[in-house]
């Protein structure tokens, strides 16, 4: 392939492409990150508050709702996919991305329980291919799936800052290899994670006596097999997961049903979930709010700060609020699920053996792998921001075990067979309505 000159065409383009998109991603994260400072940090000063107080996050709540409503109405792509669907790389489009880039302006800075990642992907994509029309290059599919990927490498290594991170998740979103990629993967991980671990120890200590040896992890149970049906066209799907003629779940029909009145509804219901921690806990609604970006970063620096009922009441109000911004607004799933598992890393540290750092990225690359279904995306994800050697096996170990559980658990409507690849809707089962 790479003797084929258009193919070597193609890597320049990319190349160079790969220069404005990133560029353009970088400002936007600023923009998200200054509309974010001036909503919920400059503006209460001003008003002569310390942090905002607990009604603060219903108004914002009530205009967020609303823009993203008109926005699904309105645009083209209806601002993105919902992002209880995933992470999804395919499909990219130019005239999508002003509707992406409102709704995530929208929702983000408005205390959306969301990241930035997935319209990061889809504002690259769709640069991509609006510079290749620029320039008058020829569009074809195979074009066209290549610069689409490239832009949203080069957007979403903005928001990780890796380029290492951004190849691996576009890969494993794409589902390069199949089912079959997952079925040597996870071996592979959790073999290499034990052997680490083990390797690590020594067989003796000072005194010449074996040191105990640390317990088996347990083997993964064999995967069984999916039940479904196969359509005319060859498709396999869940029973029990009626969609519609365009391939959506009951959840997606009923959010589409009536996009108005149930977004706002939601994101109203994420923003008393806001009010509700503060008013019990009596810290920032911020820290319920927002993607958890920051506050992950707060908590790792300073975990004491936060009390057992700090710690209990913001999963209990966050979780809830992620669930209700997962299936209304626009953005992304991760950082809110690295927020909540290293909460729950924090919790369980002082369990022997584990600690602060060693429980917050364990918990991070747990929840983060349950809920993307991306375990070595997760994997690569959670050793960068940790930048701890120490924790790697435990990281491993821990993506792998939440993501065969989660696979092996009974899955609820609008999650896609583990045959499916990620980013493509499923055909409909029938074309009756």
């Amino acid at each position: 392939m790479l003797r084929r000159p258009e193919y070597r065409r193609a890597l320049v383009f990319c190349g160079i492409i790969g220069i404005p998109v990133s560029l353009i991603a970088f400002w936007f994260l600023v923009l998200l990150h200054e509309l974010e400072t001036l909503i919920w940090v400059d503006w209460p000063h001003d008003l002569g508050w310390s942090d905002p107080p607990w009604w603060w996050p219903l108004p914002l709540a009530l205009v967020s709702g609303a823009v993203v409503a008109l926005v699904v109405l309105r645009f083209p792509g209806r601002g993105g996919h919902i992002p209880a669907a995933g992470l999804q790389a395919g499909g990219a489009s130019k005239a999508a991305v002003p509707g992406v880039a409102l709704a995530a302006l929208a929702s983000l800075p408005l205390g959306a329980v969301l990241g930035p990642e997935a319209p990061l992907i889809a504002l690259g994509g769709g640069l991509a291919l609006a510079f290749r029309d620029l320039v008058r290059a020829p569009a074809t599919e195979a074009s066209t799936t290549l610069l689409g990927a490239a832009g949203a490498a080069s957007a979403i290594s903005a928001i990780f800052g890796s380029p290492l991170v951004a190849a691996v998740l576009l890969m494993e979103v794409a589902g390069v290899g199949g089912p079959q990629l997952f079925a040597v993967m996870l071996p592979a991980l959790l073999a290499s994670g034990r052997r680490h671990r083990v390797h690590r120890l020594r067989p003796l200590d000072r005194t010449g006596c074996r040191k105990p040896e640390h317990r088996a992890a347990r083997s993964t149970p064999p995967r069984r097999r999916r039940r479904g049906v196969v359509d005319a066209d060859g498709a396999r799907h869940r029973r029990g997961r009626p969609r519609d003629a365009g391939g959506r779940t009951d959840a997606a029909r009923l959010v589409a049903a009536h996009p108005l009145r149930n977004t706002v509804l939601c994101a109203l219901g994420a923003a008393g979930c806001a009010a509700l921690y503060a008013g019990i806990t009596g810290r920032s609604p911020s820290e319920v709010s927002l993607s958890g970006q920051a506050t992950l970063s707060q908590l790792a620096a300073d975990p004491h700060a936060w009390s057992v009922g700090s710690l209990v009441a913001v999963l209990v109000f966050k979780g809830v609020a992620y669930t209700l911004c997962l299936g209304s607004l626009r953005g992304g799933s991760t950082f809110p699920a690295l927020f909540l598992g290293g909460a729950v890393g924090v919790l369980l540290s002082p369990l022997p053996g584990l600690g602060v750092v060693p429980g917050m990225a364990a918990g991070g690359a747990a929840a983060s792998a349950a809920t993307l279904r991306l375990p070595v995306s997760c994997v690569v994800l959670v050793v960068l921001v940790v930048g701890n050697s120490e924790t790697v096996p435990m990281i491993v170990l821990a993506a792998v075990v939440a993501f065969v559980t989660t696979e092996l658990l009974p899955q609820g409507p609008g999650i896609p067979p583990f045959s499916a690849k990620p980013g493509r809707a499923p055909r409909p089962a029938s074309s009756r309505p």
